[in-house]
């Protein structure tokens, strides 16, 4: 399958900015109106494959346009990166690195729909977890 980020189309995809390593696009499809992507050029599948120089322009990116969504667009903003290569890439999943940047409001249609029940999901931390680091160390 084509990368969309590797080669986008410049018919469906609004580029808001560019930058030496960097594009900042709206989501297309979106979460809601604002929703934007940071994308680096180079296909890259995880943060960690990313180069001193990208990471720097791409953070440098993500906190200029969540500064503009909150004078803007909305009052909060979410920014989630995700990587999951267990699920097949299709028009909502895509494997090349990218970071949401999704504008929020109180109980917006998102919390509604799906973070409502995050009360249900979340769960105390375990005291052999806190003591013994068992995931990482």
């Amino acid at each position: 399958m084509i990368c969309p980020f590797c080669e986008i189309d410049k018919e469906k995809t609004r580029t808001i900015k560019e930058g030496e390593h960097t594009l900042v696009i709206f989501s297309n499809p979106r979460l809601m109106p604002g929703h934007l992507l940071v994308v680096p050029r180079r296909h890259v599948e995880k943060l960690s494959e990313l180069f001193e120089e990208e990471r720097k322009e791409m953070l440098d990116f993500v906190i200029e346009f969540q500064d503009k969504i909150l004078e803007k667009v909305a009052r909060g903003c979410d920014i989630r990166q995700n990587y999951r290569p267990f699920q097949k890439q299709n028009d909502l999943k895509v494997h090349h690195m990218h970071i949401h940047l999704q504008p929020r409001e109180l109980r917006d249609e998102l919390y509604e729909k799906c973070q409502i029940y995050e009360t249900e999901l979340f769960k105390k931390l375990p005291d052999d977890e806190i003591k013994n680091n068992i995931l990482f160390f």
